[in-house]
């Protein structure tokens, strides 16, 4: 019998149900952890037997994050961090958070202890798929990664970067870098 494929790092899936979210309630309340992955195979089968963002209702939050850190602001290892965003067409991002997913738990970014997790998000019209790191202010890391990134999903617009304490203060919070 085969070993299993080892990740360097255990990762979480998270997902927030639109159905359970309440106008009341507080933000975060209706997220539950999915399931923890150490391996290759583990991986794949979990992936292949959710639902993609295409088929995720509308109001739906799917997160992939490292062990233990939880997919929140106030969560300690991302207090003072960012995200990188791409957004799409309703029903486009599947292959992205494909790509993206496999980025992250294949350890593929240059500053890779520097990443949090990813997330996409499924609206109406648009899903968003968003790469959360940990100290925004470390311009090279940042930079480094939107590059990779963006490379890696061969999207030609360009891409921005919003600080966590920035979208804390203000709704539509300005991009501090883009590549």
């Amino acid at each position: 019998m085969e070993q299993p494929h080892q990740l360097e790092h255990l990762w979480t899936f998270w997902f927030d149900n639109p159905s359970a979210k309440s106008k009341h309630a507080t933000w975060g309340s209706s997220m539950r952890a999915i399931y923890t992955f150490s391996t290759v195979e583990q991986f794949w089968s979990l992936y292949n037997n959710v639902h993609h963002p295409s088929k995720l209702a509308v109001g739906a939050d799917f997160h992939c994050f490292k062990y233990k850190i939880e997919p929140k602001w106030e969560d300690p290892v991302c207090a003072n961090g960012g995200k990188w965003s791409v957004t799409f067409h309703r029903g486009k991002s599947d292959r992205c958070w494909l790509y993206t997913l496999l980025a992250l738990i294949g350890e593929q970014f240059q500053y890779g202890d520097e990443i949090c997790g990813a997330v996409v998000n499924v609206r109406g019209r648009q899903e968003k798929i968003a790469l959360w790191t940990k100290n925004a202010t470390n311009e090279t890391a940042q930079i480094s990664i939107g590059k990779q990134w963006k490379e890696l999903l061969g999207h030609k617009e360009t891409i921005g970067f919003i600080f966590h304490e920035d979208a804390k203060r203000e709704r539509g919070a300005k991009n501090r870098y883009t590549v």
